[in-house]
């Protein structure tokens, strides 16, 4: 009889982690609180709009390129259009100064040349950080879980690793806001602080996106996240797995520090022989386990002071075609304005015109996204008052764009705020966070030594998820799922394979 895996959650983690575990003649059942897959990697509709809540750019989109291989394993790339930019964002002030930030290093490199001839050996220095990271292939990282690699795995790991160690030293610990202030134009001090989403972006991540841009390997997929996280559920259906929605886990069993199974918040019992948490880490540990198996690191992780990613996001139903406007600015505010209990220096403004499937012919679907603190909302949530500020954020927001968009006020469709309470509501992610914790030099470091999948002194249980990869995306994520079935294939003695 074959093994019996309880997966917790329907992520793209746990998705993964199932397809997986089914193509390696495991017996698994996926255990998700929503009734749809996907967990964070989700939209939402209103009214004929798509509001899509997750999915900008996917690493693997191109085909042969890094990670390909495994969203085809997935089910997830097959017949599947990718839309791919020449740009990543741009950055304007109030007087209209722009900095286009190209993918093409090229392109990039002239761009900011141009706006301050001062800085064009600056402007040459990133240049030659994009192209050295267009060669980089993070899957030597991710294709096997660090436990299970053997010398001649780190071999090929400080192989591939060799040529990227100066651009790592240079690059690797700096934030885009510290390297932001080497420019002499005042404008782009501001602007490169902005040129990768958020000033506390490592260079290095920053870099390496707009390589994997430029070679055609982070596409967005045609229909959005919630499209691509139902091609994955119905691979694992086809592969013979088993999803419960509305299913709530409250309970991990344990019997002599062995898992046995789970208890859902109906009281019904799951018996299984390994339970994967492919959700809220926090949740599994302190909750699930009641705290009974962590050591000092993972004390420190969760109760410490490590950035989370909260966001709050606000979308906009538009009734008019913006295809011919850029699909990403961040406006610049001439002073800091106080939205949702926080002053803000700039707002982040992203439509998607470029995908039809998302709103009405000739109408667009427009968010903004907003870090925000859970505790804020958190404190008003369940009252009148929780609901009259998400209206005034969307107002405060919409009086910003107008001075931009001219008019789009009045062709406002629908409007709907989602605050870091929606993200813990509908996903249980710890204070909403949409990626875990915030990708910064130190969540990097993290990132790079690599976080236990494991619990100490527990077996047969396994952790996935953006909680043990620091960066939390989409891709990284079903990667994990992939290595925790490495992991029990490995403690199994079987041999690992992805055909079924």
């Amino acid at each position: 009889m074959a093994p019996k895996i309880v997966i917790i959650g329907a992520g793209v983690a746990g998705l993964a982690a199932g397809c997986y575990a089914q193509m390696n003649g495991y017996e698994s059942h996926i255990f998700e609180l929503h009734d749809i897959p996907g967990g964070l990697c989700t939209a939402w509709d209103r009214k004929g709009y798509t509001f899509d809540g997750c999915i900008h750019y996917l690493f693997g989109s191109g085909v042969g390129m890094p990670f390909h291989r495994m969203w085809e394993e997935l089910g997830a790339v097959q017949d599947r259009p990718m839309i791919n930019h020449d740009r990543l964002l741009e950055v304007q002030d109030s007087d209209g100064r722009t900095l286009t930030v190209y993918c093409d290093p090229d392109r990039l490199e002239a761009e900011i040349a141009a706006i301050s001839p001062a800085d064009a050996a600056l402007a040459k220095e990133l240049a030659s950080g994009v192209r050295t990271f267009t060669t980089f292939d993070m899957t030597v990282m991710q294709e096997k879980p660090r436990t299970l690699m053997k010398p001649q795995d780190y071999a090929r790991l400080g192989q591939h690793m060799l040529p990227f160690v100066m651009p790592l030293l240079k690059f690797g610990m700096t934030q885009a806001r510290s390297y932001a202030e080497r420019f002499r134009d005042p404008f782009l001090r501001e602007a490169a602080a902005r040129m990768f989403g958020w000033p506390e972006m490592p260079m290095m991540a920053g870099m390496q996106l707009l390589a994997y841009m430029h070679n055609g390997n982070a596409g967005f997929p045609m229909g959005g996240s919630l499209a691509f996280a139902r091609a994955i559920e119905q691979r694992y259906l086809a592969l013979g797995g088993r999803i419960s929605y509305k299913a709530q886990v409250e309970q991990i069993l344990v019997e002599h520090d062995s898992v046995t199974g789970v208890r859902l918040y109906n009281d019904e019992i799951h018996p299984a022989d390994i339970v994967i948490a492919a959700c809220d880490g926090r949740a599994t540990i302190f909750h699930m386990l009641d705290g009974r198996y962590v050591d000092n690191r993972l004390r420190k992780l969760y109760m410490g002071d490590l950035p989370l990613q909260s966001m709050m996001q606000v979308s906009f139903g538009v009734n008019a075609d913006l295809s011919r406007r850029p699909h990403w600015t961040t406006y610049l505010l001439d002073k800091p304005m106080l939205i949702a209990g926080q002053e803000r220096s700039d707002i982040s403004v992203q439509h998607y015109a470029y995908d039809p499937s998302l709103a009405p012919a000739g109408k667009t679907a427009m968010t903004v996204l907003l870090k925000s603190d859970y505790d804020y909302w958190q404190r008003i949530y369940g009252r009148k008052l929780y609901d009259t500020e998400q209206l005034q954020v969307a107002d405060q927001l919409l009086t910003l764009i107008e001075q931009h968009l001219p008019g789009i006020r009045a062709q406002i469709e629908v409007t709907d705020v989602a605050t870091p309470v929606s993200f813990e509501r509908y996903t249980g992610n710890w204070q909403g966070s949409t990626c875990g914790w915030l990708l910064t030099p130190q969540t990097m470091r993290l990132m790079i030594q690599g976080l236990p999948k494991t619990l100490p002194r527990l077996r047969n249980l396994y952790l996935a998820g953006q909680w043990v990869e620091p960066g939390g995306s989409v891709t990284l994520c079903a990667a994990s799922g992939r290595n925790a079935v490495q992991m029990i294939c490995a403690a199994d003695g079987r041999p690992f394979g992805t055909e079924g």
